[in-house]
């Protein structure tokens, strides 16, 4: 298939806000070449694909489970009562009824995805963005995804990491390739300077759900309440909680203040929450420069965590209870992303799990001041399990030449 000779769009397909992250990266770097692109997720509203400028197909729908809730009963449950299985399938019969307007369709994504593009018998490119043999050394991939991808229809395959584009090579008896992950490359722009000049800086991540993030902001600020007197000086630890717009002040100052934190304003886009010497800044629209310019990240998150584990942050997990960040999430996270990641035990919101996550950020930022080795053995970790930046444009690149081909 030449541009020349079929200039139909290619459709991303995805399912979950990490999957249309990196679809609306790929999705960009496509419309680079002069192809045209659209965009057809599975699950919420796709706004990565709106904020690239990218056309959604079909009326979409939000669910606190914002994915397939695979990581627990009640993210099955809480489907089911929302109404989300009924919606996807609504999905699939859209994508059916259009599928042939496009000449490729590119999925971002795991099983589902995969089994929705081969419904719909058109040539396929697949990014398996869930799956990493880093989980249990060989991956086992879902039926029918082994049987798909050795599909000639299948166009072309890639792999989040160079093990596991390795193992499915052999597996699948094909190539799988690791170009990078695109996911990655929005970590790396280019950020204006944090407030403060302190010694180090503590980056909180609690998510992008609602109501979720605003319970594991809850958790964060308590963890925050423990952390030793020599720690609390803004010019020792600066304090940056990256937000999405959706957690309002309006949404977080009633939390703080039942916590005994105040919110204070400074000027018109920002503000911060303060509990004696403790002070954290409220960073909307800055996850870049959190995640660039913090030394340790606490997080409660997916795609975020692996961004930060790409530039070689060390990452400190608190599991909360869900319906996303639940204890066999975090813990199938730190198989997938290495030593970099650490947590501490004890039930969600318990002082035995406070007060150890706590103790582990103390250590983390002493280790970071001393251990140069360790620091350098993060970068390489990153490197293996995230690849570097520009995984999108080699992405489009290879989809490219296969089109031309």
């Amino acid at each position: 298939m030449s541009p020349s000779r079929d200039r139909r769009p290619i459709l991303l397909l995805s399912n979950g806000h990490g999957e249309d992250l990196s679809g609306a990266l790929i999705g960009q770097a496509l419309q680079q070449r002069g192809l045209a692109v659209e965009a057809l997720p599975l699950v919420g509203h796709g706004r990565a694909y709106s904020q690239a400028a990218i056309p959604v197909r079909g009326r979409t729908r939000e669910y606190s489970t914002g994915g397939l809730g695979y990581t627990s009963l009640l993210g099955r449950i809480t489907e089911v009562v929302q109404g989300q299985i009924l919606y996807l399938l609504s999905r699939l019969l859209l994508l059916l009824r259009i599928s042939r307007r496009y000449q490729l369709i590119v999925v971002v994504g795991d099983v589902i995805p995969l089994v929705a593009a081969w419904l719909s018998g058109r040539p396929s490119a697949t990014y398996l963005v869930a799956y990493s043999s880093h989980y249990e050394g060989k991956l086992r991939l879902p039926w029918p995804c082994a049987r798909l991808l050795r599909q000639r229809r299948t166009q072309a395959i890639y792999s989040r990491d160079a093990l596991t584009a390795a193992d499915l090579t052999g597996q699948l008896h094909r190539p799988v390739h690791f170009l990078g992950n695109p996911f990655f490359d929005g970590a790396l722009t280019p950020s204006e300077p944090l407030q403060g000049a302190p010694q180090q800086r503590l980056g909180l991540l609690p998510g992008s759900r609602l109501p979720e993030a605003l319970h594991n902001l809850e958790l964060m600020l308590r963890v925050l309440e423990r952390l030793p007197e020599a720690l609390r000086p803004a010019e020792r630890l600066g304090l940056h909680a990256a937000l999405v717009g959706k957690l309002t002040p309006q949404e977080v100052a009633p939390l703080a203040s039942r916590l005994g934190w105040k919110l204070q304003l400074e000027g018109d886009e920002r503000c911060c929450l303060q509990r004696g010497p403790l002070l954290l800044q409220l960073e909307w629209g800055r996850f870049a420069a959190v995640v660039q310019q913090c030394d340790l990240l606490l997080s409660m998150t997916g795609t975020a965590a692996e961004q930060c584990v790409g530039l070689g942050k060390p990452v400190l997990q608190l599991v909360g209870e869900g319906p996303q960040f639940t204890a066999n999430f975090a813990e199938a996270q730190r198989r997938l992303l290495g030593p970099g990641l650490f947590c501490a035990g004890g039930e969600p919101g318990s002082d035995a799990q406070l007060d150890g996550t706590a103790d582990l950020l103390e250590q983390l930022l002493e280790r970071l001041l001393h251990d140069s080795a360790w620091r350098s053995g993060l970068q390489q970790l990153g490197r293996e399990r995230i690849g570097s930046g520009g995984g999108a444009a080699r992405m489009a690149a290879d989809l490219n030449t296969r089109l031309d081909g």
